[in-house]
């Protein structure tokens, strides 16, 4: 019989989610209405062109609405979490935490060397 561990269910996770530079964008979108571009890209540590590319992603796949503006004479870049997008990581920390919680019940195994 084989044992269910639980990083088997990381495989499952969301990857558009789970990639680090757009769960950085995520997480940092979560907790503010908006974000301008440059301020996602200082405190991400991501270049212009990657943030770019992550953002079209994530507006893609509908996590995040992108509305480019003036201010005066200067353009901006706003970035916001659409509903599904919040709602989408909000699953995607519970599942997280599924898995921690799944780690702290594992004892500790022994495997017998052959």
């Amino acid at each position: 019989m084989t044992m269910t561990t639980p990083f088997e269910h990381l495989a499952s996770f969301d990857k558009l989610i789970h990639e680090p530079a757009r769960l950085a964008i995520l997480a940092a979108l979560s907790a503010c209405e908006k974000a301008d571009f440059i301020f996602l890209k200082n405190i991400t540590g991501l270049t212009k062109g990657n943030l770019s590319s992550h953002l079209m992603k994530l507006e893609e796949g509908g996590l995040v609405a992108i509305e480019k503006t003036f201010e005066g004479k200067q353009p901006i870049t706003y970035v916001a979490l659409t509903g599904e997008g919040r709602e989408n990581l909000k699953l995607y920390w519970k599942r997280f935490d599924k898995v921690r919680t799944g780690l702290r019940r594992l004892k500790q195994l022994r495997t017998e060397e052959r």
